[in-house]
């Protein structure tokens, strides 16, 4: 049996909103999202801000936002404690965040042409792989950064719908679900 998150009424939202955006209403699910994130504000629960900043780069409507949020992500997990994230679902550990963040961020340069800060963020994602569970969620992740195109800004071929939990928009993201990293809640 999988085990359940605690009661985290911030959490619920934040996984609701990412549910709205998934179900096909992204522009609401981004008002939530950017409404909850000033609720928070900048030194708020790090758990939180972590989680909202990861999801709410997906929703975003260009590489330059979504950089921006990615590196509040990348920004808000230095702060997080395994033992806060572990009060939300015990399983969670803030270092098995890092090849996902890492990832996103390299994912971003890349699209944008910065070729030495996506290899950068490339190389960071893959010195904590170890990190990750052996689960579905590890592997996705492990396939991910192997699969990475480094060089070539315009090569998608990482892009499509994928399924399983926090599957990615189309609009250029990795086809791997890299989001249901912090919270794992979607």
């Amino acid at each position: 049996m999988t085990e359940q998150p605690t009661a985290d009424p911030t959490m619920t939202r934040i996984i609701e909103a990412v549910h709205l955006g998934h179900g096909g209403a992204p522009a609401e699910a981004r008002a939530l999202l950017t409404a909850l994130w000033d609720d928070i504000g900048p030194t708020g629960d790090a758990l939180h801000r972590c989680t909202l900043a990861h999801h709410l780069a997906d929703l975003q409507d260009s590489t330059e936002a979504e950089l921006s949020w990615d590196e509040r992500a990348l920004a808000a997990v230095s702060e997080l404690t395994d033992e806060r994230a572990q009060r939300y679902l015990s399983a969670l550990q803030v270092q098995a965040f890092l090849p996902s963040l890492h990832l996103n961020l390299a994912d971003c340069h890349r699209r944008l042409g910065n070729v030495a800060a996506a290899r950068e963020h490339l190389a960071r994602a893959r010195e904590h792989l170890v990190l990750l569970p052996d689960d579905p969620y590890g592997e996705s992740i492990r396939v991910a950064v192997r699969d990475f195109v480094e060089d070539d800004p315009t090569d998608h071929r990482r892009q499509g719908p994928v399924t399983g939990p926090g599957a990615r928009r189309s609009s250029g993201r990795p086809a791997v679900n890299v989001r249901s990293g912090p919270g794992r809640g979607d």
